[in-house]
């Protein structure tokens, strides 16, 4: 499920993020995508590519890792996001849902520490990245 007004467009120092056409109340469910479960053993591979960037940790321990589908990847980082996400471990899917008013050509944002709080230090530095996405285009 993808709401339709979300879009995806180049930002000034993100590379691309996600935005939307219309004004969405806080509370709003706007994404449930699948993710495709991986073991842990596979994430040393992954973690040598730039999907390491793009793979989230998985399962109550944490003991597995995924690769979101739809839009999830491209939703950038806030300590201060719009939207938080939560992962549901039976059915094999992210949801992504407002937590405030996000008005029409915001950008919408996930914390990528779990919860959109939370500003705790994330583990790559912002700066690095937003220069990197800018040099491939991402």
């Amino acid at each position: 499920m993808l709401k339709p007004y979300l879009f995806v467009e180049k930002t000034a120092k993100k590379g691309r993020g996600v935005y939307t056409h219309e004004r969405i109340p806080a509370n709003t469910v706007i994404e449930i995508a699948p993710v495709i479960v991986m073991q842990k053993s596979d994430r040393e591979h992954l973690d040598k590519t730039l999907l390491h960037d793009y793979i989230f940790e998985w399962g109550k321990l944490k003991d597995a890792c995924c690769m979101a589908l739809g839009l999830i990847p491209i939703y950038n980082h806030s300590y201060k996001s719009n939207c938080e996400y939560f992962m549901d471990f039976e059915d094999d899917s992210i949801m992504v849902k407002t937590v405030r008013v996000v008005e029409h050509g915001e950008e919408l944002t996930i914390n990528y520490n779990g919860d959109w709080n939370d500003g705790k230090k994330v583990w790559f530095d912002v700066n690095e990245v937003d220069k990197f996405k800018m040099e491939v285009g991402g």
